[in-house]
């Protein structure tokens, strides 16, 4: 009020500042800033996960590793266990059948190929020959640019390779990781399911029950990726090591050893043993030989990919191609071979565990939904 009593006019409001700034942009331009500052965070997230992956490369490839043998040996754990065979014995028994397994493969393959591993570099050599004439006689090419091509992915390679002193770090640090995984992989077969009830008394509510259901749905998911995985590099090797023997194509048995290990990895990893085989056939048997050798490549994977995948994989792994290829270069980029063969499966079980959080939510709104109507 003024001296006489009167009141003073309201005063009116500012008109700018940051509220009636924002509001007065055009919804376009709000919707594009509020998604760019979603995306930044989002990125500035990922980077800061990516930094730690790297970090802690070698753990978590051991960790990665340990889970996917332990969900491969899991039924032959339960199956001791249902004889009263004791949890520590069955668990040590369990990871000596895994490495008597891969002992005895490995000295059979060794004893029948070591003398063609040498014969197998020669053969690559030319096929990778045969290949190059194949390219400048038939493409614009000449052989100084292709020389030079292959001159600069020689020197990047090079260039690119770690020195003794990183060399040595590394080796011991795949020595380090393999004895790590041994030994989580004894107390995870040994403990792994009282460990999990342990972390499940500590939840309350529904929050008990939906890491229940994610959890047993993870492991479900790695369980059948880990033995289906298995099962179908089998199936791969014999019948593409089959197809090599009735095409008279040499080292069958290495190649087809070459396409089982490659086989967990998935798209690249055939892709890649699939050539290695083409090579073989082209430098030993001509192109002909080399074409059929493709062709049965081609058909063995499309019979993989589209009968026998669905088969014993059951839904259980649902992921795109694409998001195959995109998880496998990261994997590669962050942990090397290593990281191509786990990064799948980490995939997968990351899928499947936030699509059960997400279907049991939506569950819980329909519920609440029918009972406040």
């Amino acid at each position: 009020m003024d001296d006489a009593g009167t009141p003073e006019p309201a005063r009116p409001a500012p008109t700018t500042g940051p509220r009636q700034t924002w509001a007065g942009l055009p919804w376009p331009v709000r919707t594009a800033v509020t998604w760019s500052a979603c995306l930044l965070v989002i990125a500035a997230g990922l980077w800061l996960l990516g930094q730690v992956a790297v970090l802690l490369a070698p753990l978590a490839v051991a960790l990665a590793g340990t889970l996917f043998l332990a969900a491969l040996l899991d039924p032959v754990l339960v199956r001791l266990r249902r004889l009263r065979v004791p949890a520590a014995l069955a668990a040590l028994l369990s990871i000596l059948l895994l490495l008597g397994i891969l002992v005895g493969v490995g000295a059979l393959v060794w004893n029948l190929t070591a003398s063609q591993f040498g014969e197998l570099s020669q053969q690559l050599d030319e096929g990778l020959q045969r290949s190059r004439d194949f390219v400048t006689s038939t493409l614009p090419v000449t052989d100084q640019q292709l020389d030079r091509l292959v001159e600069q992915v020689r020197q990047g390679l090079s260039s690119g390779a770690p020195d003794p002193v990183s060399g040595a770090r590394r080796a011991a640090e795949v020595v380090g990781s393999l004895l790590l995984g041994l030994v989580l992989l004894f107390f995870l077969l040994k403990d792994g399911r009282s460990m999990w009830r342990w972390v499940l008394r500590r939840l309350a509510g529904p929050r008990r029950d939906l890491t229940a259901e994610a959890g047993r749905a993870g492991w479900r998911t790695l369980g059948a990726y880990s033995r289906g995985t298995m099962i179908i590099a089998a199936i791969d090797a014999l019948g593409i090591g089959l197809a090599l023997v009735v095409l008279r194509v040499p080292l069958a048995l290495p190649l087809a050893l070459i396409t089982f290990l490659g086989g967990f990895v998935p798209i690249i990893g055939a892709t890649v043993a699939g050539a290695v085989a083409v090579l073989v056939a082209l430098a030993a048997n001509g192109p002909t030989t080399a074409l059929l050798t493709l062709a049965a490549v081609i058909a063995v994977q499309q019979i993989e990919g589209n009968l026998l995948e669905p088969l014993v994989m059951r839904r259980q792994v649902q992921l795109h191609p694409a998001v195959i290829l995109v998880v496998v270069t990261a994997g590669t980029l962050v942990a090397g071979v290593a990281g191509a063969f786990v990064s799948v499966p980490i995939a997968a079980v990351l899928w499947r565990v936030l699509d059960t959080v997400q279907r049991h939510r939506s569950g819980e709104v329909t519920r609440r939904a029918e009972a406040t109507g």
